[in-house]
């Protein structure tokens, strides 16, 4: 499932549900997301917009890999300990550019949330 490359997608935290949606509508449990599918204050720790979206997707067991480029977004100071901590649970990766994907990863599909809109790139 991948998000839309330069689009915006979530807009607050309770948005986290529109790719939850997509995920199970899709039979999947990963995504890939972009720094601009975030809400913008996901990166600010202070906000709570990291942590809830994260739990939320932990509770159902939906793992998301998030493509920032160097220089995209401004982090928290605490952002990159938080995300380390994240990748080595196993449900948050971080990533300063998009990988080739192997089959039966995030990139299965492009994320079309049931709740309305065609998110494809």
């Amino acid at each position: 499932m991948e998000g839309p490359s330069g689009q915006p997608l979530m807009r607050t935290a309770r948005d986290a549900g529109l790719v939850m949606d997509a995920c199970f509508s899709h039979k999947t449990t990963r995504a890939l997301l972009y720094a601009s599918n975030m809400p913008e204050k996901f990166f600010d720790l202070s906000s709570g917009d990291a942590g809830e979206i994260l739990q939320k997707l932990r509770n159902y067991r939906i793992r998301i890999a998030v493509v920032c480029p160097p220089g995209s977004v401004k982090f928290s100071r605490m952002f990159p300990e938080m995300a380390e901590e994240e990748a080595r649970v196993g449900y948050f990766e971080f990533s300063k550019r998009s990988k080739r994907p192997a089959r039966g990863s995030y990139r299965d599909r492009r994320l079309q949330p049931a709740l309305g809109g065609d998110f494809s790139a």
